[in-house]
């Protein structure tokens, strides 16, 4: 099948289910992966998640997000038996802290848990893999790995966004394969400092409030943090800077190659805008809940225009 796409990806995507005060108040697809992969969906680029749900009613609502958005949710496997997994996110709109759990607060149960994809998958997503400009994912095991050797070896730019190492053997390889690889300093700073990247690949950590530092062959750029106007919850920041990335990338790429330094410098910055402003509103895609893909758009594509925040919280 010969296909058009920006981009393909696969990773953590759940349903998260948010709770405010101790009352549950919605919930949405969530995860970094789904969260990055919906929201380039929203923003008009052509998006293929490769995911594995259970037949059931989240993974059901799970689907129908993606496919409203305007994704290709033909390489989301359902499998009859299995739960789609859910996740409880606990939320301070005073002081814009959140938590995690995988414990139903209500019936104080486990959540199903989120499951990679395995070569069943990969191999009947080849078609996606083998079109995308950038294949994305936050995770690793050994069906990942194989769909990221498959989409680099057809030429797609590898974004990887590890949240913790795993299997040190499948983690090396990942990062070999990766153009840019993003983290927390938080969680994989002094690894990534002395990983084996490839030539001409991109390092981004994370360090909150503090910015953000850009590294490419022994080169080292910093990012001061952008200010939130306001804070009302910082889930999902991480992901935004992301999404403004890959926006910018899709939009500099020529012939699968990695645009040049000062491209990704301005990605990252218009992602640091979109974060910024994503924290005055709950959610890891609030921005786009309260004001519409629109918004966001025009916030990526005009760095002097600002956004005016309302005050409604849900």
């Amino acid at each position: 099948m010969s296909m058009s796409l920006h981009v393909a990806g696969t990773g953590f995507t759940v349903m998260d289910r948010v709770y405010a005060t101790g009352e549950p108040r919605y919930q949405a697809l969530g995860g970094s992966c789904g969260n990055v992969l919906l929201s380039l969906a929203m923003l008009s680029r052509k998006v293929a998640p490769v995911l594995r749900l259970g037949d059931d009613a989240v993974g059901d609502e799970l689907v129908l997000e993606f496919a409203q958005a305007g994704a290709w949710t033909q390489f989301i496997r359902r499998w009859p038996g299995r739960s789609s997994p859910v996740l409880a996110q606990h939320l301070d709109t005073r002081s814009g802290q959140h938590s995690f759990s995988f414990v139903c607060p209500e019936t104080e149960r486990d959540f199903p848990r989120y499951e990679p994809i395995d070569g069943v998958e990969v191999d009947e997503a080849r078609s996606a893999l083998d079109a995308c400009q950038v294949f994305y994912t936050d995770r690793v095991s050994p069906g990942i790995v194989q769909a990221m050797e498959t989409a680099a070896d057809a030429g797609a730019m590898i974004y990887f966004e590890p949240s913790a190492i795993g299997d040190r053997d499948l983690f090396s390889r990942a990062v070999a394969l990766s153009d840019i690889i993003k983290s927390s300093s938080d969680r994989l700073d002094d690894l990534l400092a002395s990983a084996a990247l490839r030539v001409g690949a991109v390092a981004i950590v994370t360090r909150g409030a503090d910015g953000l530092d850009l590294w490419r062959d022994g080169d080292r750029v910093h990012c001061a943090a952008r200010r939130a106007p306001v804070i009302r919850d910082t889930c999902g920041s991480g992901d935004m800077v992301t999404v403004g990335l890959i926006d910018h990338i899709l939009d500099q790429v020529t012939s699968h190659r990695l645009p040049a330094f000062e491209h990704i410098l301005e990605g990252v910055i218009a992602g640091q805008r979109l974060a910024a402003a994503n924290c005055a509103y709950p959610g890891a895609r609030g921005l786009f809940r309260m004001h519409g893909a629109e918004t966001v758009r025009r916030l990526l594509d005009d760095p002097e225009w600002d956004l005016d925040i309302q005050l409604d919280l849900f």
